[in-house]
């Protein structure tokens, strides 16, 4: 019987590849033990549907599961390398909105090992933009192009999200990390509205690191962190590189948020090499599950298999990825770890924090604040441009048919401004960002101008990979300068 439910939580389950099923097994039996009352609808997805040549992993009927239920529990899936494939993972993220991944990173300290018995960080990272929006392009023979997408929505409900989590589970910081030195119009507008929503909590202390030394001070001092919030690429990277300090990957589970639906899951993979052994640890997904008991109103539930679990950390019986002479008492297969972990349900442990979590069960709700249009206009236009000739040959015959309207301003490549202006020590390769705009900059430039541009450079041998308007809102610039204009 249920300790704080009155009838069973639809939730749907797939138990993946590799280790999956394994894993997947081992956590139910806990968290049924523990008093979840669960109703469970098994989808196929991962390996077996791959195999179908379903490029998408997923049936489509398990997408009715998806949307009846709201709550996804997924065992780690096996990807195939290479081909048409895409990432199941980031597709389920994406498809159905699931903006905030959250992965609690505290360590264990003294029952496994690490260099930081103080650390407990909670890692909330963007989950559906970035460089994720997976939209890649061969340009030219040399050049592939990967596009980094920030929106000012999607980046509001990742913070406001991560503000939300540290007044729910009582913390008292919230870190934004990016690299808006260099990456000053995504990264910046990801920092600017980390400003902005962080004034809206006076009562927690807010700060902003860039990522690259923020990362450095992760992994040297991360007690001096509480709650992260990042973009997508580099939370994918620090979460990973925050539990591995913490202790192990393994240990570690995560919870994916959304509007209406949420997925919870371990953070690493299928380990296929393990599979079917009875060596999987079954932690990082048995983790999952607990946020998922919380996030469906079960949280009696879910306080009462987490301490089980430290407790039985806390006693040795380590699977074999953490086992430890030192500390562990015994070294105990996935079904073996599993009937240890039910075998305590009820205690708590003596040395580590015990775990806590809020009663409330209404879930955590954000809001996209609503903004005013700015005006746009266009003022000119990047034209990409696949070409071996130098750059002198180049700017000589885009300028000859620049026409009357839009002047060359620029030519860059890889970003580095050789045009007007250029040195002769500046690599090149056949990839060319053409800059063009009006001789009056304050004027806006009519989108016939840009089309007989294009015209004419298609005419003269000039064939445009892509282009990129140029616009101002409300006057100011939407696009950056060269690097060295």
């Amino acid at each position: 019987m249920s300790i704080d439910a009155i009838e069973p939580v639809p939730i749907t389950v797939a138990y993946g590849d590799g280790i999956g099923p394994e894993v997947m097994e081992a956590a139910l039996r806990i968290i049924t033990a523990g008093g979840a009352d669960l109703d469970l609808e098994t989808i196929r997805i991962g390996e077996v549907v791959y195999a179908q040549g379903n490029t998408a992993g997923i049936d489509p009927e398990a997408w009715e599961s998806l949307r009846r239920t709201k709550v996804f529990l997924k065992a780690p899936i096996t990807t195939p390398q290479g081909g048409g494939f895409k990432s199941l993972n980031v597709t389920i993220r994406k498809a159905l909105g699931l903006f905030a991944n959250v992965r609690p990173c505290p360590s264990y300290s003294p029952f496994v090992a690490t260099k930081h018995p103080d650390m407990d960080v909670v890692i909330i990272r963007e989950n559906e933009e970035d460089l994720y929006g997976g939209i890649e392009h061969r340009q030219t023979e040399d050049v592939t192009q990967c596009l980094k997408l920030i929106t000012r929505p999607g980046t509001e409900r990742v913070v406001r999200y991560a503000f939300e989590y540290a007044r729910r589970y009582g913390r008292s910081k919230v870190t934004c990390f990016t690299k808006d030195n260099i990456m000053k119009m995504t990264d910046g507008l990801f920092h600017r509205v980390f400003d902005e929503v962080a004034s809206e909590y006076p009562d927690l202390e807010s700060e902003h690191w860039i990522v690259d030394i923020g990362a450095a001070k992760l992994a040297d001092t991360p007690e001096a962190f509480d709650v992260i919030v990042l973009p997508n690429l580099y939370g994918d990277i620090l979460s990973d590189v925050a539990a591995q300090i913490a202790g192990s990957v393994g240990l570690a589970g995560s919870a994916n948020i959304g509007g209406e639906i949420a997925m919870f899951e371990a953070i690493h993979g299928s380990a296929p090499r393990r599979a079917g052994q009875n060596l999987a640890n079954p932690s990082g997904l048995l983790l999952g599950a607990v946020q998922m008991l919380v996030h469906v109103g079960q949280s009696e539930a879910a306080v009462r298999v987490h301490n089980a679990w430290l407790r039985t950390i806390e006693d040795g019986m380590h699977t074999y990825d953490i086992y430890d002479p030192a500390v562990s008492r015994a070294r105990v297969g996935t079904a073996e770890f599993a009937d240890a972990v039910i075998a305590r349900l009820g205690e708590m442990p003596k040395t580590l924090k015990a775990a806590r979590y809020p009663s409330n069960s209404e879930r955590i709700a954000v809001h996209v604040s609503e903004r005013s249009r700015a005006r746009k206009e266009l003022v000119g236009i990047d034209v990409f441009i696949d070409s071996q000739t130098s750059v002198e040959e180049l700017a000589k015959a885009l300028e000859a048919n620049a026409g009357p309207d839009l002047g060359l301003v620029m030519i860059t490549n890889r970003g580095q401004k050789v045009y007007p202006g250029g040195i002769p020590e500046t690599f090149c390769v056949d990839h060319w960002r053409c800059r063009f705009q009006g001789h009056s900059p304050d004027h806006p430039v009519p989108y016939e101008q840009v089309i007989d541009l294009l015209s004419r450079l298609a005419a003269a041998g000039l064939p445009f990979i892509k282009t990129e308007g140029l616009f101002t809102f409300d006057g100011k610039a939407g696009f950056s300068l060269g690097q060295g204009q």
